[in-house]
């Protein structure tokens, strides 16, 4: 089975996890602090949070931002349930904003009218989760302009976009956004087995988002409540998690940020062949704007029904079937059973739900040969032709 997704592991990246395994810090010590410094240099921000998962990364995001009771956040229906879920965990309310159906990221038509109509009935989010579908960046440009008139926060979840880029910057700067956050899952363009992050040039951002990242405890005296008992001394100063990445994450993290740029490099080239081979199928690739530099984490297409004999289910069996690891990114979270018991019902969301009838994610990993590129062509094309 050729897998939709892969993750690429050197023997520099094994030599960086045993270095880490024959030293004296195994959870978070100081590579912890030397992959924060990576990202940030990386991405021109000033402060970066690394976290045991992208997910952990959101929620401190939510709680940085003062998302709570009474409060709402939107996002698109097109992503996987994380970014919804969030706002869940803070006690607030989730609603969606339909996709672009080109690009397949959160329309910005879609948001203005949802925000005009919002602001006539009291109901204006306070939080904004834009998701930057297949790593290509959302039209931040546009979003940030509206954030700014409306008075929403924004959080990029750009959990695909780690290496890409927006109007020849680095998705992560937060030009446009409070936070963005990453994720270093296996199949994401970089990985640290499990992991994310959360960017922000807010100092007091980075602040909240780090003594939550860590039971809520603060060993910095100017934070407590009175002067410290000892040099031992502590204080839980709030509700905290615990959501840090070890130094073993970390160290294969930075490993791979070495060869962040000729990852994403090699998933163009693999896109591209895609592009120029798929061409005469009855099918539509994403489309990629011009102001940005996707990091292709996803290929994904979708199938020209009306030109095919077969359904959307059939062609994605009859791949699996040839050994085509395809998927499916993703079903749209308000039809999911546990967003429809708050009243999200089927046709609320068009473009996504037609998105979903039609999306199928193909192979595409940096290691994958120009063999089994061929390989995936011609078996998609035996099977819609």
């Amino acid at each position: 089975m050729i897998p939709y997704g892969r993750q690429s592991i050197s023997d520099e990246d094994i030599q960086a996890v045993v270095d880490v395994l024959k030293s004296d810090f195994l959870t978070q010590g100081p590579v912890v602090e030397n992959f924060e410094q990576a990202l940030c240099e990386y991405t021109s921000v000033s402060h970066a949070v690394v976290t045991n998962s992208a997910t952990s990364a959101l929620h401190l995001a939510c709680r940085a931002l003062g998302l709570g009771e009474g409060d709402i956040l939107w996002t698109t229906p097109i992503t996987f349930v994380a970014s919804a879920n969030c706002a869940l965990y803070c006690g607030a309310t989730v609603d969606f904003v339909d996709i672009d159906p080109n690009t397949y990221n959160l329309s910005v038509d879609a948001l203005k009218v949802k925000l005009d109509q919002a602001e006539k009935d009291g109901k204006l989010p306070k939080v904004l989760v834009p998701v930057h579908l297949c790593g290509l960046p959302c039209d931040m440009e546009s979003i940030g302009r509206l954030a700014k008139q409306y008075g929403f926060s924004v959080i990029e979840d750009a959990s695909h976009a780690v290496g890409g880029r927006y109007q020849d910057q680095p998705v992560g700067d937060c030009r446009y956004s409070d936070i963005t956050v990453f994720s270093f899952h296996p199949v994401k363009i970089i990985t640290t087995g499990e992991g994310g992050a959360a960017l922000t040039n807010n100092h007091n951002l980075a602040e909240r988002m780090a003594l939550l990242r860590s039971h809520g405890i603060t060993r910095d005296p100017a934070q407590m409540t009175h002067e410290p008992d000892g040099d031992w001394y502590y204080q839980q100063i709030d509700l905290g998690y615990n959501y840090r990445m070890t130094d073993m994450q970390a160290a294969l993290g930075l490993s791979q940020m070495t060869r962040l740029d000729k990852f994403v490099k090699r998933r163009h080239k693999i896109a591209a062949q895609y592009d120029n081979m798929l061409r005469d199928l009855p099918l539509t690739p994403q489309k990629r704007q011009l102001d940005c530099y996707s990091a292709i984490h996803l290929y994904v297409i979708r199938l020209d029904s009306a030109e095919l004999k077969k359904s959307h289910k059939q062609v994605f069996s009859e791949l699996r079937e040839a050994g085509i690891g395809v998927n499916l990114h993703y079903i749209p979270v308000h039809m999911q059973p546990w967003y429809q018991k708050f009243g999200f019902n089927k046709g609320d969301f068009p473009q996504a739900e037609k998105y979903y009838t039609e999306a199928i994610s193909l192979p595409l990993f940096p290691d994958m040969s120009d063999d089994k590129l061929l390989i995936v062509v011609k078996e998609l094309g035996n099977i819609l032709q």
